[in-house]
């Protein structure tokens, strides 16, 4: 989803993709405090100038780096997932592909701490709204009933917010092979074959 920038690597011209990515990192790493100017031009190589070349304000640029992240999620989780002719299928498919995504959680958990600023609080909202959906119609068409498909949904989506909402305090602590037995156990929970 999103590459890491060099940090103090001089760039010869940076565009606000950039810049973006920059800021999406610094929220991944400290949270929404720390996509402050200075520091991204310090990590980015660059004067302050460069930053005022492409947004005009912190906001603004905090405005595109979350809405990158949204428009991410969509192309690099739910569009592939989607692609998927098998409802079964396609929920094992979306559960692997968000369980990889390591970045876009620890974004997802610094969105979540701090969704009482104007721009967080309605683009959280929409994305889990979004995500939701998609869960409860995937389990539809998997063939669950409609009542037991909301509550899959929310209950999958519940579990995965915790799971972020966890791992920032470094909880639970697992080796990679046990991480793979949790995400093969939640989808055989969730999914009975």
């Amino acid at each position: 989803m999103l590459r890491k920038t060099r940090k103090s690597e001089p760039k010869a011209r940076l565009n606000a993709q950039d810049w973006e990515l920059a800021a999406l990192e610094a929220l991944a790493e400290s949270g929404l405090a720390a996509v402050a100017v200075e520091p991204l031009a310090r990590r980015l190589g660059v004067t302050k100038g460069s930053f005022y070349w492409h947004f005009p304000t912190r906001e603004a640029l905090i405005q595109a780096a979350i809405e990158r992240w949204e428009k991410s999620d969509e192309d690099q989780v739910i569009a592939p997932a989607a692609a998927v002719a098998d409802p079964r299928e396609r929920l094992r498919e979306l559960i692997r592909q968000v369980s990889r995504k390591r970045q876009s959680h620890a974004v997802f958990a610094a969105l979540f701490r701090t969704l009482d600023q104007p721009l967080v609080g309605p683009l959280v909202e929409r994305v889990s709204a979004r995500r939701i959906a998609f869960l409860t119609e995937a389990f539809r068409h998997a063939g669950f009933d409609a009542n037991t498909a909301a509550n899959r949904a929310r209950l999958a989506f519940s579990a995965y917010v915790g799971f972020v909402q966890l791992a920032q305090i470094g909880q639970p602590r697992m080796t990679h092979e046990e991480f793979e037995d949790y995400i093969r156990d939640f989808i055989a929970t969730l999914i009975p074959r």
